[in-house]
């Protein structure tokens, strides 16, 4: 609130968005979001507070406790978050100063501001990205699935878990090279038990079927398809923005669609297994 405050933001607005910042929420005061500030600053400061609520706020304890910043470089997770954010920025900073779509230094602006704000799931807006050239709006928008890091304030479907498919997938690619060998499954110098690597799997597979089973719900509600996946993947996601028809608003959209979008966002918020328990008749039975 009060570097927002310094950077020219009234009281009300600094407070308002200050809140939205940390909770990786994306409302703002104003229909035009960050961009009706047209500040530099300002929208720097949101990318920085951005960040730090991407990233586990264990980490930020240790830092507090220890006075050090080393352990976000050490950590696996945030290091494949600031990795994956450094490489989707220069794609889009340099797509969008090659296409002319902006100035040198306003492309570097916007670039940055919504790689950030979509990849973390906060959802911030200084720029219409869906009408960005080329195949930016369908990057930036997958990107969303990734999320934050475990322990933050970020949607998506978890940086570890995304860390721990791409692991596991090496692996048994290693394992029809060497069938005999046993091959463990390490973030960092830490072995993962393959119990976990299994829970993993299981998730990512849940998510993938209710994703699909609400796309199609969604779509048999006469929504056309690039509409449907955005919006679906954006409320499992927590991120707000969509593309297509929605890349506005939502009001548009079939009453039916925006209740399957409301579990959609329930679902996600509350990482799916905590919901769908409740309609497993062993809970109820306990």
């Amino acid at each position: 609130m009060i570097a927002y405050m310094l950077a020219g933001m009234s009281w009300f607005d600094a407070l308002s968005h200050s809140f939205s910042t940390v909770a990786i929420g994306g409302f703002s005061t104003y229909d035009a979001s960050i961009g009706y500030f047209d500040s530099a600053a300002i929208e720097m400061i949101c990318v920085g507070f951005m960040l730090i609520s991407a990233f586990s706020f264990s980490l930020h304890f240790i830092a507090w406790r220890e006075k050090s910043l080393m352990h976000y470089f050490h950590d696996p997770e945030a290091r494949f978050l600031m990795l994956f954010l450094l490489a989707l920025s220069v794609i889009t900073v340099l797509s969008l100063w090659l296409t002319d779509t902006y100035d040198t230094l306003r492309g570097l602006r916007h670039g940055v501001f919504q790689v950030v704000s979509v990849a973390t799931t906060a959802g911030f807006s200084v720029a219409d990205f869906s009408m960005w050239p080329g195949a930016l709006p369908f990057l930036l928008f997958v990107a969303a699935f990734v999320g934050g890091c475990s322990g933050s304030t970020g949607g998506g479907m978890k940086v570890i878990r995304i860390i721990l498919i791409i692991k596991q997938g090496m692996r048994e690619i290693m394992r029809l090279i060497h069938p005999n060998a046993v091959i463990a499954v390490k973030v960092g110098k830490v072995s993962v038990p393959d119990s976990i690597a299994q829970a993993v799997w299981g998730f990512f597979s849940v998510y993938v079927m209710l994703f699909f089973l609400m796309l199609v719900g969604v779509m048999a509600t006469g929504v056309d398809q690039v509409t449907a996946w955005s919006t679906v993947g954006s409320a499992l996601n927590n991120l707000g923005p969509a593309l297509g028809e929605s890349h506005a608003h939502y009001g548009d959209m079939p009453s039916l669609a925006k209740w399957i979008l409301v579990m959609a966002m329930l679902l996600g918020r509350l990482e799916i297994f905590t919901v769908l328990v409740l309609f497993t008749p062993a809970f109820w039975r306990r």
